[in-house]
């Protein structure tokens, strides 16, 4: 389950990069009424995306070879340099090497053997998110993979990451879970690329934040009158609850989500 109480391979945090952050800022604002406030002078041109006075996520300008516009998420390290060095030996990339971000943490962003992008934070006085695991917030986190096995062991040489089967009507699904957590930790999930008609069509191995939300459908309708675009329509999944994957106008993909993904 995703909370606040983070622990290594957790996830901690979650930013969106867009080639103009304040109207990144101005859809997130409309859609989920999330606020913006600038990090200031020496944040350069990044944000904090904040729900009840609580951060839920950053936001900040495209940088480097980064895509066009793109959610990440961050895992928590306790060591972001040997989280990187591991990642070269499990054959991964690092995409931005590890960085101080003042007195905050340490940072960087990787990829792994597949080139799923992924960040990881290393706590400094700030641990993650103010908040996570509810309406408005990070609730979910999903690995859309061309092979289970293979980011499954990457996964787990690199952050001691464990999986477990899940059944569900129609398959079978693989969630992940902190090391030493259980499923009781479990964050996330993993799916077959080639199995995801949706996911599938750009093919292109990627984390997906999903976002709780009251009311999947009235998110997505309004996700579209913004200038966004819903890539699947609100849908009810027996045993997890009813969900919609969208694209915000910048073609940031992320999804909502209305119940627990570890229900059966």
């Amino acid at each position: 389950m995703l909370t606040t109480r983070f622990v290594d391979g957790a996830p901690c945090w979650i930013d969106v990069t867009a080639p103009d952050p304040e109207g990144a800022a101005s859809f997130y604002r409309a859609l989920f009424g999330w606020s913006y406030r600038p990090a200031g002078p020496e944040g350069g041109g990044y944000g904090f995306l904040e729900r009840a006075g609580r951060i839920v996520a950053g936001c900040g300008p495209i940088g480097g070879d980064q895509d066009p516009a793109t959610w990440t998420v961050y895992f928590r390290s306790s060591d972001a340099d040997a989280t990187a060095d591991a990642v070269r030996t499990a054959r991964g990339s690092v995409q931005a090497p590890p960085v101080t971000v003042g007195e905050q943490g340490r940072s960087a962003v990787l990829a792994d053997q597949m080139g799923a992008a992924f960040g990881v934070w290393q706590p400094g006085r700030r641990e993650g998110l103010d908040s996570a695991g509810e309406a408005g917030s990070l609730c979910w986190a999903e690995l859309y993979t061309p092979d289970i096995a293979r980011a499954a062991a990457f996964y787990h040489a690199v952050l001691g990451w464990e999986t477990s089967a899940v059944s569900f009507p129609g398959g079978v699904y693989t969630t992940l879970s902190p090391q030493g957590t259980g499923e009781e930790g479990a964050f996330g999930g993993m799916v077959p690329l080639a199995d995801d008609p949706v996911e599938a069509a750009e093919n292109r191995p990627h984390w997906l934040p999903y976002i709780g939300a009251e009311d999947p459908d009235a998110v997505a309708a309004r996700a579209a009158e913004l200038g966004g675009r819903v890539r699947m329509p609100p849908t009810s999944v027996p045993g997890v609850g009813r969900l919609a994957r969208l694209e915000d106008p910048y073609g940031a993909r992320f999804a909502v989500l209305r119940g627990d993904p570890r229900e059966t």
